[in-house]
C-alpha cells in the first residue's frame, strides 16, 4: 500500500479534507462494507487499526476503479499543504513527541 493512503486516510477520518472526504462518501456510498470502515474511521480517528482499514479499502477501490483514483489524487493535490500534515503514533511508545509543520534546525528537548 502506498504511504499517502495512510495520509489521505487519516485527513479522512479527521474530517481534515472536506472535498477527500465528501468524494470517498460518494464513492464509498456503493458498499456497504466500505462505509462501514469509513464510519469506523470517523469514529476513532487517532485508532492506528481503523484508518489502516480505511487506507486498504482506498487501496481496493482505487485498484478497482481507475476514474476514482485519478480523481482521488486530483481532489488531494487540491488539499492546501498545511491540511496534509498527519501525525500517527502507535505501539509502545515511550518518550517525547513533537509535532512540527516545517522545521530549520535542531529540535532539542
Amino acid at each position: 500500500m502506498e504511504p499517502i493512503l495512510i495520509s489521505i486516510a487519516a485527513a479522512i477520518a479527521a474530517k481534515g479534507a472536506g472535498s477527500v472526504y465528501d468524494l470517498v462518501k460518494r464513492r464509498f456510498g456503493r458498499d456497504p462494507e466500505a462505509m462501514k470502515e469509513l464510519e469506523a474511521a470517523e469514529t476513532a480517528p487517532a485508532d492506528p487499526a481503523a484508518v489502516e482499514a480505511l487506507a486498504a479499502r482506498l487501496d481496493l477501490v482505487r485498484s478497482a476503479d481507475p476514474s476514482f483514483a485519478a480523481e482521488l489524487n486530483r481532489v488531494w493535490d487540491e488539499v492546501p499543504k498545511d491540511q496534509r500534515v498527519v501525525n500517527q503514533i502507535s505501539g509502545p511508545v515511550s518518550g517525547k513527541v513533537v509535532q512540527a509543520g516545517e522545521v530549520t534546525g535542531n529540535i532539542n528537548f
